[in-house]
């Protein structure tokens, strides 16, 4: 909320004064959790002065409109000027807004945008009408110059504008005058109160690494921890307790999770035993003691946080052991997923069978894939997960471990969520990377299916996010994964679901196989695999324009048969985007496009496709020999190298193209007066359209 109130502030301010006439040099918003600042620089002392001409009606007309617009302008008739223009005589009111001093602009700015301010909570006290996020203490208002310092008259709601402002609440209560802002912010630094939230993280970073440094021990590092925290005090103290031994076995992520969550803890980790044995906490002051009570007093109550901990993990591990962890999940057949896709138990059936189904196509075990599935949401009943949901897989891993289970299952319960962003971790274990696919396709293919897609802004589904998970697995683990095919696949298998029932899920996914195998044709492919298709096609143009390559060879690449590989679709994109940075690949783009214009047209005008073959016994110029030479040769080559998906070599070859097409447009006439010839070179264009076809749609791309 601070870091947001800053900048309502800032903005909110800074556009009144402009809006009224003023100009600033620059301005800055600071906060605390017991005060919100603004400092403008180079504020003008008055704004100018405004002269404002209005035409009005004509000066014979009726007096009730010469009435509506006296009103409008709020002068007189007399003060109203006569002029003459091609319609004859017409009224004109000049209008002069006189300017005014910065000061009582800065006190009605002040007063709307504290009566408006858009907190995402607030609350009223007392008797007045001021809503704000906590009691509003002072007002603090200053105009200050060469001149001096001046206070801008204000009163709200009992609470008058002064010159003062109170320090730290323990260590410096009383009251002090500042004559501007740099003397404000020096006297609240000796008042003990570090005004920048910037410069009170990067004190807490330093002392605490400094502090940890001296013992041999390490801090974790937590951004958004660090943020919080220097938003909870005005004059940081940083002080190291150590975690009592008995705590010191549990999982280190419990460990920071509970320190973090419930006591906003920095977690200390000992390099030499790889465990968190220590925290660091912020306090807000100073003590004779030196923090000692202080330590104690969160020491007592991280004891009590981390017994809880402490039971739900042993708890949970005793589940684990007499039961195993599909014991554990069997609660989730009462847990709804979705009210129109089943219980959590449906949802890790259907994952499970389409687990083993990618298997194979990443290079997993199938066996060990189904397992993983069967197993990987289990700990969602543990009551370590009921209390940090935050930990969801992670436990999940740590139980499978103590279960016994193989490591490739124990890995996949963890990295199965994974990735959950663009900078989040890909899953590279084959047996994580089925699992985490078939999670995913689960539910776009689950959400799809009922009609719950991303519209606008609004995935309250996280379609987008599981979208993008998929194609960065697929281009991490550069696997062959025919999307559309799997997906016409599941879309008819849930349709049979829908009728026969989760109890074999997998058996029932057999017989649709079966049943495309047999007589495909025969199957209706779903129109939702077409459509997630396309969904998937947007999510790579984002996710690849934000690599550098264009939309325009993007769409030039999505255009081609196979489309439905991401893996083969991008390596195509980035070898059609490396080579149009080239001077041949530019020039050869512009040598296509005039081939395919002049042939577009003869086909327009003679109703005709030239599309049969030139025949090199008709070639009368060098140039045009060559050409034939060239488009052999490189038709040889490209087949090789798109088999082999080198789509470098292809690019290559058809580079080799642009000096034998630039010759001949120099030398040839295509459309000879000869009919023979005219229709031999059209269809040599022909060639060339197509030589280039096979490589990526050429019609698509921009210049």
């Amino acid at each position: 909320m601070q870091a947001r109130a800053r900048e309502d502030l800032k903005k909110l301010v800074t556009d009144g004064l402009v809006e009224a006439g003023l100009t600033y040099a620059s301005a800055g918003a600071f906060s605390t959790p017991r005060r919100l600042v603004l400092s403008v620089e180079g504020l003008s002392a008055e704004s100018p002065t405004l002269r404002e001409e209005r035409k009005g009606p004509k000066a014979d007309a009726p007096a009730a409109a010469i009435e509506g617009f006296l009103r409008s302008t709020g002068l007189t008739r007399d003060q109203l000027e006569t002029r003459e223009d091609k319609k004859g005589a017409v009224l004109f009111a000049v209008v002069e807004k006189p300017g005014r001093r910065a000061p009582e602009i800065v006190a009605e700015v002040l007063e709307r945008t504290i009566r408006t301010f858009p907190w995402p909570k607030s609350m009223r006290w007392g008797t007045g009408s001021l809503r704000w996020v906590r009691p509003l203490q002072s007002i603090l208002c200053l105009l200050s110059d060469e001149g001096g310092a001046e206070v801008v008259p204000m009163t709200l709601d009992g609470l008058t504008a002064g010159n003062s402002t109170e320090g730290h609440r323990f260590m410096a209560p009383a009251r002090f005058a500042v004559s501007g802002f740099e003397d404000y912010r020096a006297k609240l630094a000796r008042a003990f109160v570090m005004l920048d939230a910037s410069e009170r993280e990067q004190a807490i970073w330093h002392e605490a690494t400094t502090q940890a440094f001296a013992q041999g021990l390490e801090i974790v590092p937590d951004a958004a921890l660090l943020s919080e925290v220097a938003g909870l005090v005005e004059w940081p103290v940083v002080l190291m307790g150590a975690i009592g031994e008995d705590f010191l076995g549990l999982p280190p992520e419990v460990l920071q999770t509970s320190m973090r969550e419930h006591q906003k803890f920095f977690s200390v980790t000992n390099p030499a035993t790889g465990r968190i044995e220590k925290f660091v906490t912020v306090a807000n002051r100073e003590t004779v003691d030196h923090g000692e009570t202080i330590l104690k007093g969160n020491g007592k109550v991280l004891s009590a946080r981390l017994s809880d901990a402490r039971f739900f993990w042993e708890n949970d591990l005793r589940t684990v052991k007499t039961a195993g962890l599909e014991g554990m999940a069997e609660g989730l057949k009462q847990v709804t997923f979705h009210n129109r896709l089943g219980s959590q138990a449906d949802r890790i059936a259907r994952i499970e069978a389409l687990a083993r189904e990618i298997a194979p196509l990443v290079g997993a075990s199938p066996d060990l894939a189904a397992e993983a599935a069967r197993v990987a949401k289990a700990d969602l009943q543990s009551a370590m997960v009921g209390e940090f949901p935050e930990l969801q897989g992670t436990m999940g891993s740590y139980y499978a471990r103590a279960a016994g289970l193989p490591e490739a299952v124990a890995l996949a319960c963890k990295a199965h969520h994974q990735p959950l962003g663009p900078s989040d971790a890909v899953p590279t274990d084959p047996v994580s990377v089925a699992v985490a696919l078939a999670d995913k396709i689960d539910t776009l293919t689950g959400f799809w299916a009922i009609d719950e897609k991303p519209t606008g802004s609004k995935d309250p589904f996280a379609l987008r996010r599981a979208a993008l998970g998929v194609i960065r697995l697929v281009l991490a683990t550069d696997r062959q994964l025919p999307l559309h095919s799997l997906f016409r696949l599941v879309f008819l298998w849930r349709q049979q679901l829908s009728v026969v029932g989760h109890a074999d899920a997998h058996a029932v996914l057999g017989g649709v196989q079966l049943a495309i195998r047999r007589d495909g044709a025969a199957v209706t492919t779903p129109s939702e695999a077409d459509d997630l298709l396309s969904f998937f096609h947007d999510r790579l143009k984002v996710h690849l324009r934000e690599q550098g390559i264009r939309h325009d060879v993007i769409d030039a690449c999505l255009a081609m048969p196979g489309n439905d590989d991401l893996s083969l679709l991008v390596k195509r994109a980035e070898a059609l985007s490396s080579f149009l940075k080239t001077d041949d690949g530019t020039n050869l783009l512009q040598g296509f496009k005039r081939a395919n214009n002049i042939l577009a047209q003869a086909e327009a005008k003679d109703g005709v496709e030239y599309s049969f073959g030139a025949d090199p016994k008709f070639a009368e110029t060098d140039a045009e020999r060559a050409l034939f030479a060239a488009l052999e040769t490189a038709d040889a080559a490209i087949g090789p190298a798109l088999q082999a998906e080198d789509f470098a070599a292809a690019m290559s070859a058809i580079a080799a193209l642009r000096a034998p097409i630039d010759a001949f447009f120099e030398a040839v006439q295509v459309n000879a007066d000869n009919p023979v010839l005219r229709r031999n070179r059209l269809n040599m264009l022909h060639s060339i359209r197509a030589t280039c076809a096979r490589v990526a749609d050429f019609t698509r791309i921009e210049g």
